[in-house]
């Protein structure tokens, strides 16, 4: 858009973009706060005002004024599964952010209706039922009233799935069907499917039927995955971890981003983990992969992280919470081979640990290797999720060097969580200020899809408010994080996961060009509002990525939607809703300047003689003559 005060200057070191007229939080202290960046070859090349851009702008220079909006730097999700979420995003209905069952119900009944012969209408997390108005689960017979013949799945995070009776004959559910391992087939009186899936803890009854629907092929893998990151740039994500997770083979699941990384079609920043997906494999599996690459091949846009988020099936705690903690069988002598594998060969790994029982296991394997000298060794690991780690285990973490990824479970879960553990263990999931005040480095995310959304501002809302989606406030104000904290934790906390701490995370000159402005400024919205934040502007590598409200048009041009019936080209991604307003206080507050600045444009009038009532006298029309 035009700009005045910045003429054309630069000649041979013209920057391609400039953003101006911004309240910028850098989150470097150097210089916390800004109102203009230059960007040229995906790098930042100055962080100032319109005096510092000004030599630097030619005349193929794109200049956009932010007006007076903030911009934060691009946002990092530490815990994603962005690959697998990617190849399937055309393909579901998302309820995230829809407020009631009746209105989930209405876009399902929809759905189907435009569905083809042979395809599933899958809802696939990112919500809760307790973010529902009805604050319930949709029934078998709604899905069956909504979508009589076309197959509907509907997940609710890692508890239960509904289907209705065209999806359990599509799934090969009959009487005979043993139950799973670690999960139900709810059956009725005459021991047919019912079409309800329990958890009963383990999540693979769920994977494993949701894995029997149709899949995208080709081209619609790529025009999926970069329609999905579009979403998240649309929230200002630039970066995020891929955590792996069940289903997800390497490396075919990951060939589509690798052409994308290729293309230069890209518009998030990747890093990825490798996780063992065979019981009784994974140590072939790690060795195959260590022989072949290395933590931090690649580039920017898309690096090899390291393994996990799961080293040995047998190791993992399923986070079930209407469920009770699963008691895990003898483990330590495989894993103890796969983390020694790992350390010896320089491989950073994350690991997905609930429970404290659980962790304090792994530490014990940790500890002894570390009598080796492998740890601390220079290498990068962590801990997911952690919701009931101990003290005495955070002390120990940080003994081994290691570090912590939190994501916003509970905002999802956390009614579950309270009723099982109680208040006290509720306030504590996951102990932030803990965490944080050992020094530890500890990024956030959001798990997403398959239980929490993608949308970030979901999970900021829940480090500094402590409240679930339902509105329950589970963790107390000492267990809490600020606003800049929050954000560090998003931004700085991821870049330092990856190794990438020198490069991103802040606004600086030499950094990368990642940044987001936002539909409302973070830092002064009510706490509640947070959470309907956007971004109008994203930025990565210099690229305008995503574009909204008076930017319209500025971002890269995306191929439509494929297949055309998808969910996704009818109702979008994330269903958001207003922001809630303002406080009582503050509306009045705002009320009482509003009424001064009426008077002294009153006063302005009668100065000019334009205003003919007398300034004492009170004018009703509805009381005329």
């Amino acid at each position: 858009m035009p700009v005045g005060g910045l003429a054309h200057r630069a000649t041979d070191n013209a920057a391609d973009l400039v953003v101006r007229n911004a309240k910028i939080h850098t989150g470097d202290a150097i210089r916390p706060q800004a109102e203009a960046i230059a960007m040229r070859d995906g790098v930042i090349t100055v962080v100032g005002d319109d005096n510092d851009v000004a030599p630097y702008v030619g005349p193929d220079t794109k200049v956009v004024d932010a007006l007076g909006r903030r911009m934060i730097p691009g946002l990092n999700d530490a815990h994603l599964h962005v690959i697998r979420g990617g190849l399937n995003y055309v393909l579901e209905l998302r309820w995230d952010g829809v407020r009631t069952l009746r209105q989930g119900l209405a876009m399902l009944r929809e759905q189907a209706a435009r569905t083809p012969k042979g395809q599933w209408v899958r809802v696939v997390g990112g919500w809760s039922a307790e973010q529902f108005a009805e604050r319930r689960l949709p029934t078998v017979a709604e899905l069956n009233a909504a979508a009589p013949d076309t197959p509907v799945f509907v997940l609710h995070l890692y508890q239960a799935a509904v289907l209705n009776r065209a999806a359990v004959k599509a799934a090969g559910f009959t009487r005979e069907t043993p139950d799973p391992k670690g999960g139900q087939i709810v059956r009725g009186r005459d021991g047919e499917p019912t079409g309800v899936l329990l958890a009963a803890p383990s999540a693979l009854v769920l994977y494993s039927t949701l894995a029997k629907a149709p899949v995208l092929e080709g081209e619609d893998r790529k025009t999926s995955t970069r329609h999905f990151l579009r979403e998240l740039n649309r929230f200002g994500l630039t970066s995020a971890i891929d955590a792996a997770g069940g289903f997800q083979n390497f490396p075919d699941n990951y060939s589509t981003v690798v052409e994308l990384a290729k293309a230069g079609q890209l518009s998030l920043r990747i890093a990825y983990h490798l996780f063992p997906q065979t019981a009784g494999q994974e140590i072939d599996d790690l060795r195959r992969w260590i022989e072949v690459a290395r933590p931090e091949d690649g580039d920017e846009w898309l690096r090899l992280n390291g393994a996990g988020e799961n080293l040995t099936w047998a190791a993992a705690d399923f986070e079930n919470f209407s469920e009770p903690r699963p008691e895990l069988s003898d483990y330590e002598t495989e894993f103890e081979k796969a983390v020694r594998l790992l350390m010896e060969n320089g491989w950073g790994f994350r690991l997905h640990a609930t429970y404290d029982e659980t962790i304090r296991r792994d530490l014990a394997v940790f500890e002894k290797i570390a009598a080796d000298g492998l740890f601390p060794a220079g290498n990068r690991w962590l801990f997911d999720h952690a919701e009931t780690v101990s003290a005495d285990s955070l002390d120990r973490i940080a003994a081994l060097g290691g570090a912590m990824s939190v994501q916003n479970r509970l905002s999802f879960q956390g009614e579950a969580f309270l009723s099982r553990y109680g208040p006290g263990a509720a306030a504590d999931a996951p102990p932030l200020r803990a965490m944080l005040e050992r020094g530890l480095t500890v990024g956030a995310g959001t798990d997403a899809t398959r239980v929490s959304t993608y949308n970030p501002w979901i999970a900021l809302h829940w480090l500094v408010t402590g409240r679930t989606a339902g509105d329950l406030v589970l963790r107390p104000p000492h267990n809490r994080v600020d606003r800049r904290t929050a954000l560090a934790m998003f931004t700085e906390a991821g870049a330092a996961l990856t190794g990438e701490e020198g490069v991103k995370g802040v606004l600086r000159s030499g950094f990368l060009a990642d940044l987001a402005v936002l539909s409302e400024d973070y830092f002064n919205v009510p706490e509640q509002d947070i959470a309907h934040i956007e971004s109008l502007l994203t930025v990565v590598g210099g690229r305008i990525v995503h574009a909204a409200a008076e930017y319209e048009g500025l971002e890269e041009e995306l191929p439509p939607v494929s297949p055309a019936w998808s969910p996704v080209a009818h109702f979008g991604g994330y269903q958001a809703t207003p922001a809630t307003g303002l406080s009582g206080a503050r509306q009045a507050e705002l009320l009482g300047q509003a009424v001064s600045e009426s008077e002294q444009h009153r006063q302005w009038r009668a100065r000019r003689t334009l205003d003919l009532q007398p300034s004492n006298t009170l004018f009703d029309p509805c009381f005329s003559l």
